[in-house]
């Protein structure tokens, strides 16, 4: 018995000696939040570059958006290895592995990223500077398990994301009414708490109709936490919220609940108008529905798209319900869905407009 205690000492201390923490927190909030960035500093630039390109006719922005595209995979892979703080060496082996890991799973790279980086990054983590060649063995051992991990799982794991993807996307055409609220509800509620909704989206591939609703209840978190307590927060927590991100009200959501009701409730009514009455869809990148108006990504996104159906001659022009759509959907209703709801629950004393108030 001595023993076996001694020996999961030895296992404990050396985890912790190199850094590995194996917990829900460190890789699927930490890894997956960072993941999100690298997508932001790749694909999501490059797909705001295209969009220039097409809207002002430049080869130059179209072949630059081409180069932050393609370093998508690295990129993820990267940001995953700085959130799980790797010793150098393996963060930049990482490179391979979120390449080899995105361009095998394709349409489910983002999730073949993360789980393969995760597992490469703790491997070279325990062989980092145990040896006196460690600049050979070190990204030797992270390649080889990263990649061979790469060929042996990405196709399966890119093959049921897509399905999964393909599967909400049709749920959404047969039953828009109910899936715009699940999508919208979920997807916004994912966008509040420390999980990134914008990776889930890319993931999964959620776009058109679905990818609308999950982009309508993004916009009702952001934008309607922004308005609701701009009376305590002023103008810095009304841009800190509305173009920054609504995980800002986390601590207020902790202490007080209550206060999520408004944003969630119009995330609900919200999401099937948009499916439903206006049939707005998102359809340039993925991760463009996951991210409400921060940085004004989403709108940006549905934009892209009308450019890329332009350009591949599935769409004739820009009309002028195009453009109303988005407006609506993306910030005049979020506002005023949300603060109606504000104003019944102070009427009925849920909670304060203190409640609210931001610690920045």
């Amino acid at each position: 018995m001595n023993n076996e205690i001694t020996f999961k000492e030895k296992i404990k201390n050396f985890l912790r000696r190199k850094n590995i923490y194996i917990s829900f927190k460190v890789y699927l909030i930490d890894a997956l939040s960072a993941m999100a960035l690298g997508l932001f500093a790749s694909l999501l630039i490059g797909t705001i570059l295209n969009t220039l390109g097409i809207a002002f006719n430049s080869m130059h922005l179209k072949e630059l958006s081409s180069y932050a595209s393609k370093a998508s995979g690295a990129a993820m892979g990267i940001a995953i290895g700085c959130a799980l703080k790797t010793p150098p060496l393996v963060l930049y082996s990482l490179v391979a592995v979120g390449l080899a890991s995105n361009e095998l799973a394709q349409a489910g790279g983002p999730i073949a990223v993360l789980l393969i980086s995760i597992v490469a990054s703790e491997f070279g983590k325990i062989v980092s500077k145990e040896t006196k060649i460690d600049i050979l063995i070190t990204p030797l051992v992270t390649i080889l398990i990263g990649c061979g991990l790469s060929f042996l799982i990405a196709p399966q794991i890119g093959y049921i994301a897509s399905k999964v993807g393909e599967a909400i996307k049709y749920a959404t055409n047969l039953q828009p009414f109910l899936m715009g609220i699940f999508i919208a509800v979920v997807v916004g509620i994912c966008l509040t708490l420390p999980i990134s909704s914008a990776a889930l989206c890319a993931a999964f591939q959620i776009t058109g109709l679905a990818g609308g609703a999950a982009l309508a209840g993004c916009c009702c978190q952001m934008l309607g936490f922004a308005f609701m307590s701009f009376k305590v927060n002023k103008m810095s927590g009304l841009i800190s919220q509305g173009i920054g991100t609504s995980m800002l009200q986390m601590s207020n959501i902790i202490k007080k609940p209550v206060i999520w009701l408004p944003t969630i409730i119009a995330s609900a009514i919200l999401g099937p108008i948009s499916t439903c009455l206006f049939k707005f869809e998102m359809n340039g990148e993925a991760i463009s529905s996951g991210m409400g108006t921060c940085g004004f990504v989403g709108p940006i996104g549905v934009v892209s798209g009308w450019f890329n159906s332009i350009d591949n001659n599935l769409k004739h022009s820009i009309t002028f319900y195009d453009i109303t759509s988005l407006v609506l959907i993306c910030f005049i209703l979020p506002i005023i869905l949300t603060l109606f709801i504000h104003f019944i629950c102070l009427k009925l004393k849920l909670y304060t407009n203190d409640d609210l108030k931001l610690d920045v």
